[in-house]
C-alpha cells in the first residue's frame, strides 16, 4: 500500500528535480558497476551496468553539481554556494569494478567519488559474507542435487530450494561461520574464488585512484550491522579502520555505516566525534534528516530502477513523511 502511493505521488513530482529536490545536497549511493554477471553480489546488489550508470550520472548532473570531499566540506560550512544545489557521489565496499569501469566513466565525466572500504576485504585476503551468502546462491541454482545436511544445518525441513536460497542469504554477521559450513557441502572454495576474480581491490589500487584524485574512506573494518554491537564493538571496529586509512594516507575525516545506521543510538555519535579529525558520517536512509547534525542520510541506487525514478520516490516520500513529522531520524 505504502509504495503503491508513493508511486502515484512520484508520478506527480516535478521534472525540474533540481529545483524541487527538498535539500541542499544529494548523496547518491552505488556499490558496483559492470555489464558482467557477478556471481558474489548478483543476488545480494541490484547493481547496474555501465550504460544505466551513465545515464544516472547524467540525470544527476543536469540537477546537481557535482562536487569533491572539499567542495562538500565548504557547501556545508556556507563557504561555497554554488549556483545549484550539490551532489557527492559515493560507493561503498571497495569492488574492483570501481578501478575498473566506474572511475574511467567518472575521469571521462569530470566526476569526483569516494569509495568507504572494508579494510579486512582489501586485497582479497576474505570477502564480505554477504558476498560467500551470494556465491552459495549461486551454487545452489546449478546443483541439481541438495545434500539434506545442509537443510538440517539450517533448521529447515522439507523446504523447496528458494526458501533454502532465502535462508542463506538472510544469514547475518553473528552467524557468518555458518557459511565456511555451507560452503564445504556446496563444493565453493572462497579463497580460490577471491584468488581467481579478485572481488575487492587492492590497497596498491586504492592508493592509484587516491593519487587519481578519489576519495578512499571508512566503512568498518569487516561490514558488521552498527545496530546490532555493543558501543564498544562499534568503536573498535571503526578505531581499526581509521587506523588502516591513516596508515596509507586515505581519507580519514568520515565515516559511512556498513548496511544502515538504524538502532545506532546518540552515545555512539558521542564516542565517534570525539575524535576531531572526522567530519561526518554518513548513513542510508534516503532522503532524510537527522536529528545527529553530522550524520548525513545517502540514497540508495541500486533499486532497480532508473536514477530519476528513484530519486522522484525518494522525494515524495520525504513530503509525505513531513506532513506527519517523521522526516527526520531521532537518535536516544
Amino acid at each position: 500500500m505504502k509504495d503503491r502511493i508513493i508511486n502515484v505521488l512520484a508520478a506527480f513530482e516535478s521534472d525540474n528535480i533540481g529545483k524541487s529536490f527538498p535539500l541542499d545536497y544529494c548523496l547518491p549511493l552505488y556499490h558496483s558497476v559492470s555489464d558482467r554477471e557477478l556471481p558474489h553480489i548478483k543476488h545480494v546488489i541490484r547493481y547496474k551496468n555501465t550504460k544505466q550508470f551513465e545515464e544516472d550520472l547524467d540525470h544527476l548532473a543536469k540537477n546537481f553539481r557535482f562536487v569533491n570531499w572539499q567542495e562538500f566540506k565548504d557547501c556545508m560550512s556556507g563557504d561555497f554556494k554554488p549556483e545549484k544545489k550539490i551532489a557527492l557521489l559515493t560507493f561503498d565496499d571497495g569492488f574492483r569494478e570501481f578501478y575498473d569501469i566506474a572511475a574511467p566513466i567518472l575521469e571521462r565525466k569530470g566526476i569526483y567519488a569516494c569509495n568507504f572500504v572494508n579494510p579486512a576485504f582489501i586485497d582479497n585476503k576474505d570477502m564480505m559474507f554477504r558476498c560467500k551468502a551470494s556465491l552459495l546462491a549461486d551454487a545452489l541454482e546449478k546443483k541439481k542435487t541438495i545434500d539434506p545436511e545442509i537443510y538440517f544445518m539450517l533448521s529447515l525441513q522439507n523446504a523447496d530450494r528458494s526458501i533454502l536460497k532465502k535462508k542463506i542469504l538472510s544469514v547475518n554477521y553473528q552467524e557468518k561461520d555458518i557459511l565456511d559450513q555451507l560452503a564445504e557441502k556446496l563444493e565453493v572454495d572462497f579463497n580460490a574464488y577471491s584468488k581467481e576474480f579478485k572481488p575487492y581491490l587492492s590497497t596498491e589500487e586504492l592508493k592509484e585512484l587516491a593519487g587519481r584524485g578519489f576519495g578512499i574512506s571508512s566503512h568498518s573494518w569487516d561490514h558488521p550491522k552498527y545496530g546490532d554491537l555493543s558501543l564498544k564493538e562499534q568503536m573498535e571496529t571503526t578505531d581499526k579502520t581509521f587506523a588502516y586509512l591513516k596508515e596509507n594516507g586515505f581519507l580519514y575525516e568520515s565515516f559511512a555505516f556498513p548496511f544502515t545506521d538504524f538502532e545506532v543510538q546518540k552515545d555512539f555519535f558521542d564516542e565517534l566525534f570525539k575524535n576531531e579529525e572526522i567530519y561526518c558520517s554518513f548513513g542510508c536512509a534516503g532522503i532524510k534528516l537527522d536529528s545527529v547534525k553530522r550524520n548525513f542520510q545517502r540514497i540508495p541506487m541500486e533499486m532497480g530502477e532508473s536514477g530519476e525514478q528513484i530519486l522522484k520516490k525518494e522525494m515524495a516520500y520525504f513530503k509525505l513523511k513531513k506532513l506527519i513529522n517523521k522526516n527526520t531520524i531521532l537518535r536516544k
